[in-house]
């Protein structure tokens, strides 16, 4: 396609995000300075038209982009532009009181719901990746206590569980033991040292200790990437006035965990953002949306993804710059935590 012809295409995109209304050649030659006459533009227009990148809905003389125009937009934007300073520290400022993992993934949400006026969604961080930060025991009574294990996704997991009696002398110990088992190791390795950690126990604390590392195992073996956190539904009413139609089917399928993990599930790389547009989303009930994602993680691994699910009629560049934002911040503020 040659520059001009892009050109326009850009300015109809752009037009019709902003205004929801077909766009004709006549306004687009007011409001772009695009140095050609109406009559080149409406040419321009027809051609493109004929390629599938935009199409007319009804008899007027307006036309609206198609998925195939949405696509080239997106696909010759360049690079994704930063975000502002103030904007920056707004995302900065809405983390940071964040008190453990949960809560991180639930103002994430909620940021990224306003920020782009859309569905968020995003992922719980994968624990097969992550380390073992720590691993506390408190006692909560005589025949009780809690284990915590931390780990280096900021993934905070909590069990409490039946003992014999024991002192502060005896939690020390196991806290010590378990401890040298598990910090700085993957989850899957944690769990091999727990396993010979089992017969290495002094007596005094073997009972409790056996308790504790079978409690563990299961902390460590649960899989928390199948949950997913949902913010801003309620921007779904800005779709269309036809719920019937338009809106009830995104609903429904957006109640779905495994739909829901499927379109985050493609995008594995952080600090890339990914944009699936209408038809190419995977089910038909969400082909009038399109899906922004992003992978998070630290500088060495991707954890899991967010992302947003908006209408096909979407500001592309802010939207895409949003996520990636939002994904950085929350890879840097759980690796940091």
């Amino acid at each position: 396609m040659d520059d001009r012809k892009l050109q326009v295409l850009r300015a109809i995109v752009t037009d019709y995000v902003s205004s929801q209304e077909p766009v004709g050649s006549k306004s687009l030659v007011e409001r772009h300075d695009l140095g050609v006459s109406p009559a080149t533009v409406r040419n321009d227009m027809a051609a493109l038209e004929e390629e599938g990148y935009i199409t007319q809905p009804h008899t007027s003389a307006g036309r609206i982009p198609t998925d195939k125009g949405y696509r080239l937009f997106v696909d010759r934007l360049g690079s994704v532009k930063p975000l502002s300073p103030a904007e920056k520290r707004a995302i900065q400022t809405f983390l940071s009181g964040a008190m453990d993992l949960d809560d991180v993934l639930h103002r994430t949400v909620r940021l990224l719901a306003q920020v782009t006026q859309q569905v968020a969604i995003v992922q719980y961080p994968t624990l097969s990746r992550s380390t073992v930060r720590h691993v506390e025991v408190v006692s909560l009574g005589a025949h009780r206590i809690m284990l915590i294990l931390i780990t280096s996704t900021g993934r905070v997991e909590q069990r409490a569980l039946e003992v014999i009696e024991h002192d502060e002398e005896d939690l020390a110990d196991l806290r010590n033991y378990l401890n040298a088992a598990a910090v700085g190791n993957s989850t899957s390795q944690a769990a091999a040292r727990l396993h010979t950690l089992v017969g290495e126990l002094p007596e005094r604390i073997d009972v409790m200790g056996q308790g504790s590392i079978a409690t563990l195992l299961e902390m460590l073996n649960s899989e928390a990437s199948s949950r997913v956190v949902v913010g801003g539904v309620p921007n779904l009413t800005r779709f269309s006035d036809d719920f019937e139609t338009t809106v009830k089917p995104v609903l429904e399928a957006l109640e779905e965990q495994v739909v829901l993990l499927r379109l985050l599930g493609e995008t594995t790389t952080a600090d890339v953002v990914t944009v699936r547009i209408g038809q190419e989303n995977p089910f038909k009930e969400l082909r009038t949306t399109s899906v922004v994602a992003s992978g998070y993680g630290s500088q060495e691994d991707t954890w899991a993804t967010l992302g947003i699910v908006g209408p096909t009629r979407m500001d592309y560049p802010s939207t895409m710059a949003s996520v990636r934002a939002v994904a950085r911040y929350v890879g840097r503020f759980l690796s940091e935590g």
